[in-house]
């Protein structure tokens, strides 16, 4: 069309100068200016498309921000105190869909105390911990902090008491600095580096080209696992909560970066009422307790050399991943060793 419509215009216009209506300075002025508008007439043609593409990921971004949650304050919910006794589940079962995941958990994690969850996947570990700041609810019993019921409690005052450092890390495409602090813009620049410090962060940070306000990208892309975690733990640090939630944090990493976050997370633990789930059980070996789940309920509860001694649950899952680290080390150094000369020809 916009080829035919040219040629048109300049048929009719190269007709007006042969018949010395126009001139041919006024012609190419006027064939200049066409050319020079078609262009934005273009981009004004394919405007409609770029807005209605903004209408629709509007729709559905305002859908998702007008969602309200499943799991909303009670009526005369109370601020929730800083817990100074016990976290309490009191016979807590939970179903996913109507399958059953947790079955009559009676568990309680003192004040201050580090409680290790151990066991194969599918025991419900991540479950029960999940019921703590109440992303799930139960579906019969309860989980108690110093004898409140959480249903009962603000789900704001209670997740504030609450820091987890998961194996997924959340990261934004923002600065180090915010990605610490996480929204909380009343923290100061010396309460964040001194989190990244006891989160053995402030050195690989200060080593980026600008330093705490250093651009990470999309879920930290620009950093490695293990700094990526270290973020988080610092973020964990910087929130200062009583409570604390660590599922699989040194999963998935090198040796020496497991070796700077145990550091990291040695740091964060003291003080606080903590529970870790771990796959690895040489990383929980010095909790204070150790708590065994197996299809969904708790079969063994001591500490490490306690259960080792007793044969059970807890002993095939050591030995099982001994002889998986065994293997594994085996398999390295059969590739690392050299070839017999007779192979190696052939």
């Amino acid at each position: 069309m916009g080829g035919i419509i040219a040629a048109l215009i300049v048929y009719y216009g190269g007709l007006q100068v042969l018949q010395g209506k126009s001139t041919p300075g006024t012609f190419f002025s006027f064939m200049a200016a066409l050319l020079l508008l078609y262009e934005p007439v273009k981009r004004l043609s394919g405007l409609n498309h770029a807005i209605q593409e903004g209408l629709a990921s509007a729709e559905r971004i305002y859908e998702i921000l007008d969602t309200k949650p499943q799991i909303q304050d009670a009526p005369g919910a109370f601020e929730l105190p800083p817990i100074s006794r016990a976290i309490e589940f009191r016979n807590v079962r939970f179903a996913y869909n109507a399958e059953p995941v947790l079955r009559g958990i009676n568990l309680e994690v003192k004040a201050g105390e580090i409680v290790a969850l151990v066991g194969v996947s599918g025991a419900g570990k991540t479950t029960l911990v999940n019921l703590i700041p109440r992303f799930y609810e139960v579906s019969q019993g309860g989980v108690h902090i110093d004898g409140h019921d959480i249903r009962e409690v603000r789900v704001s005052s209670l997740r504030s008491q609450i820091g987890m450092v998961t194996q997924q890390t959340i990261l934004f495409n923002d600065t180090v600095r915010h990605n610490i602090a996480y929204g909380d813009h009343d923290k100061t620049d010396d309460q964040i580096i001194a989190a990244a410090q006891a989160a053995y962060a402030h050195d690989f940070i200060m080593e980026m080209a600008q330093g705490y306000d250093t651009v990470i990208g999309e879920s930290g892309v620009r950093l490695s696992g293990g700094e990526r975690q270290r973020l988080s733990i610092a973020r964990a640090i910087l929130k200062d909560a009583p409570i604390l939630i660590l599922d699989e944090a040194t999963s998935s990493l090198d040796t020496e970066s497991e070796l700077f976050v145990q550091k990291a997370l040695a740091n964060l633990m003291q003080g606080r009422t903590t529970l870790v789930i771990a796959h690895r059980l040489s990383t929980v070996r010095h909790a204070d307790r150790i708590v065994v789940l197996s299809g969904g309920g708790i079969v063994e509860e001591g500490r490490h050399e306690e259960l080792l001694a007793r044969g059970g649950e807890y002993t095939k899952l050591y030995e099982l991943q001994f002889k998986v680290e065994e293997a594994a080390n085996g398999a390295i150094q059969t590739n690392d060793r050299p070839a017999p000369a007779g192979e190696a020809a052939s």
